[in-house]
This record gives C-alpha cells, structure tokens and sequence, in this order.
C-alpha cells in the first residue's frame, strides 16, 4: 500500500568525537532518496558559532530550516547577551526548539560538537523530538550502527584484551575518515 508522508529520509551519516581539547565532527556528503541519489556534493554540517558545529541527517528541508532558526536565535542570543552562546547553552536550545515541534517534528537527527567553557571537546546525541545526551563519542544516520562498534572498539577498547595507547587527535581524524569511508561500502545512503 503506498500513502503520502509530509517526511522523506535523505539517507546520510554522522559521526562526533570529543577529545580532551578538541571536538571532531565528520559527515557524508550524499544526499539521496530511496535508490536515487540526488548529490555527491551536500554538506549536512554547518557552523553556529567559532567553537561550535551541528551536523543533521535525516530530511535535508527540515534540516536546513533547522539550521536556519539556530543560527536566528544565535544571533538574537548574541545581541541580548553580547557575546556567542556557550556550546551549553547551544546544545540546550536545539533541545528546546526540537521540542516546540514534537507533535511535527522536523524529521532530522542531530549530532552537536564544540568546545565548552573549561576548552574540552562536548559531543551532544539527539533524538527527533530533542532528547539529548552529552557523550564521549557518538554517530547518527542510515549508517551509525556500523559506525557505533568500531567507535566502542577503537575509542573504549571495549572487548580488547591487549592494552593499547590511547589515539591523539591526528589519529581520530584519520578514524573518523576510515570509518566513514567503511560505512560507504555498505550503506547505499552514505557516501562520497
């Protein structure tokens, strides 16, 4: 039976990585619906503010309208308070306008990274209606269950039984880009 729905998944993934003092943020740039794909060259992160970056998978309308109104209450924060919101306070108001819209909410899944205030990467989870959790590491999009192992392997040495050092931010880069290029084979919806 096929039924219109207000909601279309772009497909995409996502993945955040905070350090002791650094926050890495790494996304796909496919864009894609079903078994089209519409664009190699769509970025799903954007800039809020000097210490702070969101990247949205999910609904690429509803991410960018999303987009659009935190950077509009950012500036209107910024003319009250005269000074940039703190990666706190950012993550707290994304909370808060996913919630306004829960009974229609905008169909994206959130990954928030940045510095916090002590100069310590911050990694926030969403979920679509604005739950959100502070975490060590994190990934969203059609492909974050094949990111999540390797982050819980490689990040948290879980499972291992040889004790090996711990990565320095060169080297999560270089995860972040393996992993992703990883999910690429085999998630049709992430990629390039």
């Amino acid at each position: 039976e096929h039924r219109w729905s207000p909601y279309e998944d772009n497909g995409g993934t996502c993945m955040g990585v905070a350090g002791e003092d650094y926050a890495v943020l790494v996304a796909d740039t496919r864009m894609s619906q079903g078994y089209s794909i519409h664009t190699r060259d769509n970025s799903k992160v954007t800039k809020l503010t000097d210490k702070c970056i969101i990247a949205s998978c999910g609904m690429k309308a509803d991410a960018i309208t999303l987009h659009r109104m935190l950077k509009a209450r950012i500036v209107m924060y910024e003319h009250k308070h005269r000074r940039q919101p703190s990666v706190v306070a950012i993550a707290q108001m994304l909370s808060t306008v996913l919630y306004y819209k829960r009974f229609f909410p905008y169909y994206t899944f959130n990954v928030l990274v940045g510095l916090d205030d002590e100069g310590k990467g911050a990694v926030y989870h969403y979920d679509a209606i604005g739950s959100f959790e502070r975490v060590p590491y994190t990934t969203s999009g059609s492909g974050s269950s094949l990111v999540m192992s390797v982050l819980d392997c490689q990040l948290q040495k879980l499972n291992q039984t040889v004790k090996t050092p711990d990565l320095d931010k060169p080297q999560v880069v270089e995860l972040c880009k393996d992993v992703l290029s990883s999910v690429g084979e085999r998630d049709i919806y992430t990629g390039d």
